[in-house]
């Protein structure tokens, strides 16, 4: 058994267990179900590539070149499963528009399915001499085909996060940054796929390829067991003229609206303390619209919900952390300023201050009168 045949098999196993326990669960059921599917099927193709490469033989060339056409389906699988999470749709019957590709190419590549015994053992013979014109003609296709699909999903993704940025101050630990790197290890395996078809590389054969194909079956279980329910995005904002008849006038509120804003955020127990906040609950305790709310805070104040939050929250945090007096961790700081986690906090008091918070903190040390 040779190394990549082994490889193979151990991602054919982890993909049987991974899609099982996928199916089972019960968080984000709709969304993990399809990953499930997408999961299974690589794990079939991953086996029947084992077995093929191990065997070298001619009756198992007709699956093997019917599993090759598995990946017109992991994009749109892809696609379809982002948009279960992000958008609580699960597969419907007019979904099948999205298997198109799959269905396509099994009819052009028909001819291999039903050729004769004959015509299997000598298309066998010229892939396994290393004929590139066998197949290699879809490569093409099924990047430019799968590389769509995967752009659609990204810009679901951007939409989501958009929306979460709008109306959450926690924007940051929901958005499900994990999607960006399954969708990078996808187009890094399809890229090789293209090099493989086209430029001879010793390097850049069909065992590294199915070999990261593999790897990424363990990526998914990795990222995808874990992740918490996934809650609905919140929804596109309405047009102002459908929300009330004197929407015109809403400008006029605006000086008032940004005073009691600048009041709910200020005092002994700011709101932005709260480290779920949402911009619902802000607009509650405005005694504000909750569209008027987001208009001043996008309009006035600069930003999203999200954006303005952070920037009160890492004002305070610049605060205590250059407070000699101040004895609480860097992290303790950031969780009792609002922040739900290190990163955000860092990345948020980079942009808005230069520094990192430690930098920051040492140099407020350093600057300190002794004695």
């Amino acid at each position: 058994m040779t190394f990549w045949t082994f490889i193979y098999i151990a991602g054919a196993l982890q993909a049987v267990l991974l899609a099982t326990t996928l199916w089972r669960q019960s968080a984000n059921r709709s969304a993990n179900r399809l990953l499930a599917v997408w999961v299974a099927l690589s794990g079939v193709d991953l086996a029947v590539k084992a077995l093929y490469w191990h065997l070298l033989s001619p009756e198992w060339f007709r699956v093997y070149r019917f599993v090759a056409l598995f990946p017109f389906l992991y994009g749109s699988l892809f696609y379809l499963y982002v948009r279960a999470l992000v958008n609580m749709r699960g597969f419907r019957p007019r979904d099948v528009i999205h298997l198109a590709g799959f269905l396509v190419m099994l009819v052009l590549n028909g001819y291999v399915l039903v050729a004769s015994e004959a015509r299997i053992a000598a298309l066998s013979a010229r892939w396994i001499a290393g004929e590139r014109g066998i197949g290699a003609w879809f490569d093409g296709p099924l990047f430019l085909y799968s590389l769509s699909y995967v752009m659609a999903a990204l810009r679901l993704m951007h939409g989501y996060r958009r929306r979460l940025r709008e109306q959450r101050a926690d924007a940051d630990r929901l958005s499900l940054r994990w999607i960006d790197a399954l969708a990078a290890c996808q187009i890094a395996i399809w890229s090789l796929a293209i090099v493989q078809a086209l430029v001879y590389l010793p390097l850049f054969n069909y065992g590294l390829l199915f070999g990261l194909v593999a790897a990424w079956v363990f990526v998914v279980g990795w990222f995808s067991l874990g992740q918490p329910p996934v809650q609905a995005a919140p929804p596109e904002p309405v047009a102002q003229s459908e929300r009330e008849p004197n929407a015109a006038n809403d400008a006029a509120r605006y000086a008032d609206v940004e005073v009691r804003l600048a009041q709910l955020m200020s005092g002994e127990a700011p709101l932005y303390l709260e480290p779920a906040l949402t911009i619902a609950q802000v607009a509650k305790r405005s005694g504000y619209p909750e569209y008027l709310v987001s208009a001043v805070i996008n309009r006035r104040l600069g930003g999203s919900f999200c954006d303005y939050i952070n920037r009160l929250r890492v004002e305070a945090a610049r605060a205590r952390l250059a407070d000699p007096d101040e004895s609480r961790t860097i992290l303790d700081i950031a969780y009792a300023c609002g922040f739900t986690s290190k990163s955000t906090f860092n990345a948020a008091f980079k942009r808005q201050v230069g520094d990192t918070p430690s930098s920051y903190r040492k140099q407020c040390a350093d600057a300190a009168p002794v004695g």
